[in-house]
Formats: C-alpha cells, sequence, structure tokens
C-alpha cells in the first residue's frame, strides 16, 4: 500500500544546448521573468550548476541555496529547482 501523500515524477531527459547570454553575476542571472519561462531556459542555467556541483564536490553532498525577493517566479522557479535535483540525484 502506498502513502497517499507521496507524489511519483517521471524523470525527462532533454537536449539542450548552452545560451549565450547565461553569464551570472553575485546576484544570479539579471532577466525579466519571462525570458526565464521560454525555451528551457531556467532549466538549462540549473542544470548548468547540477553538472558543476557534480564535477567540484568530490564525492560530498553539496548544498544548494535557493533565494528570491518574493516578487516574481520564486515558488514555480523552486518547484523546478527541487524536481531537478531530485532528478540529478
Amino acid at each position: 500500500m502506498s502513502n497517499p501523500e507521496q507524489v511519483k515524477h517521471v524523470i525527462e531527459i532533454r537536449s539542450t544546448k548552452p545560451f549565450t547570454d547565461q553569464k551570472p553575476g553575485t546576484s544570479g542571472l539579471r532577466k525579466p521573468t519571462k525570458t526565464f519561462k521560454e525555451n528551457q531556459y531556467f532549466e538549462n542555467f540549473i542544470q548548468s550548476y547540477f553538472d558543476d556541483l557534480a564535477e567540484t564536490s568530490n564525492g560530498k553532498l553539496p548544498t544548494l541555496v535557493v533565494g528570491g525577493d518574493g516578487r516574481h517566479f520564486v515558488r514555480e522557479g523552486t518547484r523546478i529547482i527541487i524536481q531537478m535535483a531530485a532528478a540529478n540525484n
């Protein structure tokens, strides 16, 4: 019997390529919210962090801190990051 609160997710593998304008600064990417919602832009950027963590963590469990000012895309972006973290585990 499964727990009714458990949610099952299907892992999707998507082809992607770098966006030449994704150059993070000290405050992340400075782009309009509309840009983050288009063409896997946000997912591609977040995956680059997971790829880097996998290469540099030396077998240790890294910590990824997620934050925002609460105005735009925070809830949806956080959900996407959590799902991607689970898929990268």
